[in-house]
C-alpha cells in the first residue's frame, strides 16, 4: 500500500512541474470586467532619463492581480493630474471612477528620489466643491481634506523604488477594502535546471517574480519549501544525504539544521502559526502519517494512525487543527483533525479527488486541487455553505499557495507544452501566467507578511 500511494503522490507532483523565470511579464488570461474601476495616473517625472522603476505601472499591476480592481487604460483617462489641485472631479465621475491615485517623483541632489502621492476620493472631492464643483456654497462651507484618503511623501534610494511601489499598493488596497495588502511579500520555489552543476535550486523572489535570489543549490532533489511566520526561515525536504530529510534554514545567514531524519519518508514540513512546531509526514509505521515536532524539545507526537496514507498537512489559523489529504475513503480527499480530541472530519465531497488543501486566513475557505472530468484544477470551497467554485480551467494544476491576506493563489500549471507558474484571485476574476525561460519550478510557497 505504501508503494502504491507513494507512486501516485510522486507522479502527480512530477506532472505539475513548471519553468523557472528569468524575468517576469504577466500574460493576462482572464480579465476583471466586474472588478472596481480605479485610475492609477502615471506619476509625474521630469528627469532627463527614464525613471528607474515605473512606480504607477507596478501599482496598477498589483491592484489588478488582486481581482478587486480594474485600473483603466491611459487612453481612457480624461486628464493626467499630478495632485488633487489639478483634478477635474466632474470628468472622472462621468466615466465611473470614484478613486484616483496620482503623484510625482523628483530626483534630489543626494541622488535619492522623493515620491509624493495622493489617493483621492472623487465623490468627496466633487461634493467639496473643487474643480468640477457642484456649487460655490459647498466650496465655501466644506473646506476639509476628507477627499484625500492618502496624502503621503517618501524619500527612497534607486534600489528601493520597486519595493516602495508595492508598499503604496498595500496602502491603497487597505484604504479601499479595509483589508491588509500582500504586495510586499515573497515566494519560495524549487527550480530544476538539468544543465547546471547543481541541478536543484531553492530560490526566493518578490511575489511578482522580481528580485529573484538563489538561497540553496544541490545535486539532489529539494522539495516542499514552507516559510516561518517571521519570514526569516524556510523548512524544506532534501535528498542530499541519500535519503529524504527535513531541514530548517535561515535565508539571511544560510545556517541550516536537520530536524527530521527518520528511516524511509520525511516530508511535507510546515511551521505552526506560533512558529514553535512543525507538522511533518513520516512513514515510521509503514504508512504515511502526520506528526507534530516540537522545535525546542524535539518531542514527536503522532496525529494520525491506521492503514490509510495521510499527507500534505496544513495548520488551521488558530493552530488547533490540521487539514490533510488522505486515501482512507479509497481516493484522496481532504480531512480535518482536531489536535485536542483527535476527532477527524471529511471536508471534501465534490470531485473524484481533492488534494493539497490550504485554509484562508479567516478559516472560512478551503483552497485545493480538485480533480474532475475536466482535469486537475484549483478550487475554493466555502466551509460554511459547502459550495465549491472551480477557479481555473486548465488541464493540470498543482501546489496552490495562498497570499497571507487570502486574496490571491499562486500555483503550478501546464500551458501548451510548457509548465508555468500562474496566479488567480480567490474570487476567480483575474488570472495570469508568469512565463519562464529556463528550468522547471516546483512547489511555490507564499511568504507571510513582510
Amino acid at each position: 500500500m505504501i508503494k502504491r500511494y507513494a507512486l501516485w503522490f510522486v507522479c502527480f507532483w512530477v506532472m505539475g512541474t513548471n519553468v523557472a523565470r528569468a524575468s517576469l511579464e504577466l500574460f493576462i488570461t482572464e480579465g476583471v470586467d466586474s472588478a472596481r474601476p480605479i485610475a492609477i495616473v502615471p506619476f509625474k517625472w521630469e528627469g532627463k532619463t527614464p525613471l528607474p522603476t515605473n512606480i504607477s505601472a507596478v501599482i496598477a499591476s498589483d491592484l489588478q492581480r488582486s481581482g478587486k480592481f480594474k485600473p483603466i487604460s491611459l487612453d481612457k483617462m480624461p486628464q493626467q493630474p499630478s495632485s488633487d489641485k489639478d483634478v477635474n472631479y466632474k470628468e472622472w465621475a462621468s466615466i465611473g471612477i470614484d478613486a484616483l491615485l496620482t503623484g510625482s517623483v523628483t530626483l534630489g541632489m543626494d541622488g535619492k528620489y522623493e515620491i509624493k502621492y495622493q489617493l483621492i476620493d472623487v465623490v468627496r472631492g466633487q461634493l467639496a466643491g473643487r474643480k468640477g464643483e457642484i456649487s460655490a456654497e459647498k466650496r465655501e462651507t466644506h473646506q476639509s481634506d476628507a477627499h484625500l484618503l492618502l496624502n503621503l511623501r517618501r524619500v527612497e534610494k534607486k534600489e528601493g523604488l520597486r519595493n516602495y511601489a508595492h508598499q503604496i499598493s498595500n496602502l491603497v488596497y487597505e484604504a479601499l477594502t479595509n483589508e491588509k495588502g500582500a504586495f510586499r511579500t515573497k515566494i519560495a520555489y524549487v527550480v530544476i535546471d538539468d544543465k547546471a552543476e547543481f541541478s536543484y535550486q531553492l530560490r526566493i523572489a518578490d511575489y511578482d517574480g522580481h528580485n529573484e535570489q538563489r538561497v540553496l543549490s544541490s545535486k539532489q532533489p529539494l522539495m516542499s519549501p514552507s516559510w516561518s511566520r517571521d519570514g526569516r526561515q524556510l523548512t524544506y525536504v532534501s535528498f542530499e544525504n541519500a535519503q529524504a530529510q527535513i531541514f530548517i534554514m535561515d535565508i539571511y545567514t544560510g545556517k541550516r539544521e536537520i530536524v527530521s531524519s527518520f528511516p524511509r519518508h520525511n516530508g511535507s514540513p510546515r511551521f505552526s502559526p506560533d512558529g514553535k512546531q512543525l507538522s511533518i509526514v513520516l512513514s515510521k509505521t509503514g504508512m504515511l502519517h502526520l506528526y507534530i515536532l516540537d522545535l525546542k524539545t524535539r518531542d514527536l507526537r503522532q496525529i494520525t494512525d491506521g492503514r490509510s496514507n495521510n499527507t500534505e498537512p496544513f495548520w488551521d489559523p488558530s493552530g488547533k487543527s490540521l487539514i490533510f489529504t488522505s486515501d482512507r475513503g479509497g481516493k484522496p480527499q481532504i480531512y480535518r483533525v482536531d489536535l485536542t480530541t483527535g476527532k477527524t472530519k471529511r471536508l471534501t465531497w465534490q470531485g473524484t479527488q481533492n488534494l493539497g488543501g490550504q485554509l484562508s486566513p479567516d478559516g472560512r475557505f478551503l483552497i485545493m486541487v480538485n480533480r474532475s472530468d475536466a482535469g486537475y484544477n484549483i478550487a475554493k470551497q466555502d466551509l460554511e455553505t459547502g459550495v465549491v467554485d472551480v477557479l481555473t480551467q486548465t488541464v493540470l494544476d498543482e501546489s496552490p499557495s495562498l497570499a497571507p491576506n487570502g486574496s490571491m493563489v499562486i500555483y503550478s500549471s501546464v500551458y501548451g507544452e510548457n509548465n508555468v507558474l500562474s496566479l488567480v484571485s480567490i474570487d476567480g476574476r483575474f488570472k495570469a501566467r508568469l512565463p519562464t525561460t529556463k528550468g522547471r519550478v516546483r512547489s511555490p510557497a507564499w511568504s507571510p507578511f513582510q
